[in-house]
């Protein structure tokens, strides 16, 4: 079955509660965040926690994902020699800007996994792009290594880093078309950023639906409030679920006719098509909104 990223919550991790409850939300991914969201003076305390709360706490079938500090910091290599070995689905690589920082940050998770007995390539990794050199370098990042299943755009350094603000998403259209087309070439997801501004729902909508449009697999999320309706708009309507089904239908009769040739509504139905059927009908079953044997 597909695993769904339609969202990744942020967990500071030095935040026990947060970082205790993250599960009960409801988001796909469960992020906890080493870099960013925790002061200098609390790195080792909430890498502590994180490492405490994966090997003790029991978080379902949630993807779980770490991000640590850059390998540049001082502080990424010491993030990996304890949450690699609390085995975590993905490390997430801030700042990513060439290919070299993923070799870099693999072989040091390689060096590890070896160290303490886990099979090597079982942690995953996901790559955060966060300025213009990044951008540039999207492809080159996407296909750096087999461990990568996604990469994702950090939009507030890059605005930063291009000197501009975020507004209406036009800053971003650039950057988010070169992630997501880098990232489909490489056949590893694309994760869009988070949006800040968490009182504003109908503004998240729209940028929510701007992403999903454009074919991102899912977005960041930075509070729990914005997880519901970023999973509504990622929903399969009904009339798009029947419309897969009617697809998937008119190819079963076709192939126990023996003809390579499928129709719906007097329309030739081509592998492009099939393949979104199909897509749609994952999504949906991955989502728990139809049975299983209708697929």
């Amino acid at each position: 079955m597909k695993r769904l990223r339609r969202s990744m919550l942020f967990v500071p991790g030095n935040n026990p509660g947060m970082v205790r409850d993250a599960h009960i939300y409801g988001s796909d991914s469960i992020m906890f965040d080493l870099e960013d969201s925790v002061a200098v003076t609390e790195k080792d305390a909430a890498r502590f926690l994180v490492y405490n709360a994966l090997t003790h706490l029991k978080y379902g079938s949630k993807e779980l994902v770490v991000r640590i500090n850059d390998l540049g910091s001082g502080l990424g290599v010491a993030d990996l020699e304890a949450i690699v070995r609390a085995q975590p689905d993905v490390i997430r690589l801030p700042k990513t800007e060439c290919a070299r920082d993923v070799i870099d940050c693999e072989r040091e998770i390689e060096r590890i996994e070896r160290a303490a007995g886990i099979p090597v390539g079982r942690t995953g990794m996901m790559a955060a792009i966060e300025s213009a050199r990044g951008v540039l370098n999207a492809y080159e990042i996407a296909t750096a290594s087999k461990r990568l299943i996604g990469i994702a755009l950090g939009a507030e350094d890059y605005v930063t880093d291009l000197k501009t603000t975020r507004s209406d998403g036009t800053e971003l259209f650039f950057a988010r078309n070169m992630i997501l087309n880098a990232a489909r070439a490489a056949g590893i997801d694309a994760l869009d950023t988070v949006y800040s501004d968490v009182n504003n729902e109908e503004g998240f909508i729209a940028e929510a639906t701007l992403i999903k449009k454009l074919g991102f697999n899912g977005k960041s999320v930075i509070n729990p409030r914005q997880i519901p309706p970023l999973h509504r708009v990622f929903l399969p309507s009904e009339k798009e679920l029947n419309k897969a089904r009617a697809i998937m239908e008119a190819i079963e009769e076709a192939n126990a006719r023996g003809s390579g040739v499928a129709s719906l509504n007097g329309k030739m139905i081509d592998k492009p098509v099939v393949l979104r059927a199909q897509y749609l009908l994952e999504l949906a079953e991955a989502a728990s909104i139809i049975p299983i044997e209708e697929v």
